[in-house]
Order: C-alpha cells, then sequence, then structure tokens
C-alpha cells in the first residue's frame, strides 16, 4: 500500500503540509496547454501533494488550477494554494489578490507571497506608506490570505533583510548545491528565518532542471533531498508531467534527507561552476 506523503507543520501555525510542492514553473508557467497542465494537477493530486504553488505572473498557471478547483472544490479546501503579486504597491497588490482568487476559484489564499523582492527600492517602495506591504498585512487580517510571506532568488542579503524586518509567516528562496558553495540564502536567510519560526520554501532546487543535466549521475531524487536536509518547509518543484510528479512524491514519502558528507559531495560537483549555475541571481 502507498504511504502517504510527510507533512509538517507551516512555521509557527498548526496548518499541516506535504514536505514536497508542486512549483509554479515548469508546464503551469505556459499559455493555452489546459488539458495538460490540468492532467498534471490532477496527477499530483492523485500521489499526494498537496501544495501548489502560482503566482500572478506565470503565465495561465491561475487558471489552470483554478479549472481543476472549479469542478473539484472538496479538493481545493483539502490543499494548501500559494500564489504571489508582484505588485509594489497597496493598490496594485489588492488589484492582483482580487483577479488572482477569482482565477483560482477560490475564496481565500493558504499563502499570499510578495514576488522576486531584488533591490534596496523594492524595499523601500513595500514598505512604504501605501507600499504594498500594507496590502498584505491587511488581507491576512481580513481572512482573504491565511499566511504571507516574501520571495526571492537575487540578493541574499536583501532577502535577508525583508525576513529580519517584515511581519511575514514565510519566505521562499533557493536551496540548491550551488547555493551551499556561494553562501547567503543558507547563511544568511536561512538562519534569520529560522530564528523567526519561519516556514521556508525551497525553490530553484534542480535549477529549472540544468543541474540533472550538466553533471553526471546527479538526479532530481538527489536535488530534492539535498534541499530537504537544509531543514526547508516545503520543497517545491516544476514540473512538465506525470512521470516527474512521481518521483517529486517519491522524495516525499520515502523521505531520506541526505547525510553531512553526501551534502559535501554535491557540492564539491557543483563547486567550480557555481557562478554560472547561479543564472537566476543575476551578475554576481
Amino acid at each position: 500500500m502507498t504511504t502517504d506523503i510527510e507533512t509538517v507543520a507551516f512555521g509557527k501555525s498548526d496548518t499541516l503540509v506535504t514536505r514536497v510542492g508542486l512549483g509554479g514553473e515548469g508546464i503551469l508557467r505556459t499559455s493555452g496547454r489546459t488539458d495538460k497542465a490540468r492532467a498534471m494537477v490532477q496527477a499530483a493530486l492523485d500521489e499526494g501533494i498537496a501544495y501548489f504553488d502560482s503566482a500572478r505572473v506565470y503565465a495561465d498557471s491561475e487558471l489552470y488550477l483554478g479549472s481543476v478547483w472549479q469542478v473539484q472544490p472538496e479538493r481545493r479546501q483539502a490543499v494548501f494554494q500559494a500564489s504571489k503579486s508582484a505588485a509594489r504597491d497597496r493598490d496594485g497588490a489588492l488589484r492582483d489578490l482580487e483577479e488572482t482568487l477569482s482565477r483560482l476559484h477560490t475564496d481565500h489564499l493558504n499563502l499570499w507571497q510578495i514576488h522576486d523582492v531584488r533591490t534596496e527600492a523594492d524595499l523601500a517602495a513595500i514598505e512604504r506608506p501605501g507600499g504594498a506591504l500594507e496590502a498584505f498585512v491587511g488581507a491576512k487580517a481580513s481572512g482573504l490570505v491565511r499566511h504571507i510571506g516574501v520571495t526571492g532568488h537575487h540578493d541574499p542579503a536583501i532577502l535577508t533583510r525583508a525576513v529580519a524586518q517584515w511581519p511575514v509567516d514565510a519566505v521562499m528562496m533557493p536551496v540548491n548545491p550551488v547555493e551551499g558553495v556561494l553562501g547567503g540564502f543558507l547563511t544568511e536567510t536561512l538562519p534569520a528565518a529560522q530564528k523567526k519560526g519561519l516556514a521556508v520554501i525551497g525553490m530553484k532546487i534542480l535549477g529549472a532542471g540544468h543541474y540533472v543535466q550538466s553533471r553526471v549521475g546527479v538526479t532530481a531524487d538527489m536535488l530534492i533531498r539535498y534541499a530537504l536536509s537544509k531543514g526547508v518547509t516545503v520543497a517545491i518543484v516544476g514540473c512538465g508531467g506525470a512521470a516527474e510528479v512521481a518521483t517529486l512524491a517519491g522524495v516525499g514519502r520515502a523521505l531520506k534527507p541526505l547525510n553531512s558528507a553526501r551534502v559535501r559531495q554535491l557540492e564539491i560537483l557543483f563547486e567550480p561552476l557555481a557562478r554560472k549555475y547561479a543564472f537566476y541571481r543575476g551578475v554576481i
């Protein structure tokens, strides 16, 4: 009999989430592929995955997910649905939230995230009077969202400041062997989040698939296990089909984080080209 995917508390809350989740990239970040996307979402549900990532700017991602929740509202209530807004002002963020809820055919989000915080200017715009942070705090107070968070993959110092200074419940950041080499997200942001008891969502785990292709012997299974070895709450991966979903769910069922020696071996393997492989950071 198939065992359930392991669950864990989401940050300081009593809400349980599966240790692996379906990322908003992959086939979800496309347009006009409704049948394939719906089939993949259904495969994830059938595998027991109950964490679903999306964003207002991820093409038709919200529409794909919403088309499933519309006909299976009971499944929507049983999963943890996350999305994001890249708006930096209060009114723009609230417009995004209204559209997100409509596209997802839901009356609330389990997690709404301030998307892709990169610069000092982002921090200033978001936290000023009339900035997006007001919308996020207000949406949580009203019950439209259960938790709020922040995401970033560009500058660990900037993301760490957001984690330390803002009243967020979660942070999403890159977690992979490249980050183990470069430091920053895993050595600064992660400890800051853990100190506050925040949920940590690991992304860029497979480096958009490049990491598996670029190093002999490196598998998706291994990289997901690497992320979970770093103590993240949820490891999310964008998938292209049912086979990739099955791999992701399989790691969540037979949870075997890598030991410290294997973690170090992976980091050494990626060390020579770490800066190139951190393509999502921009110029470093």
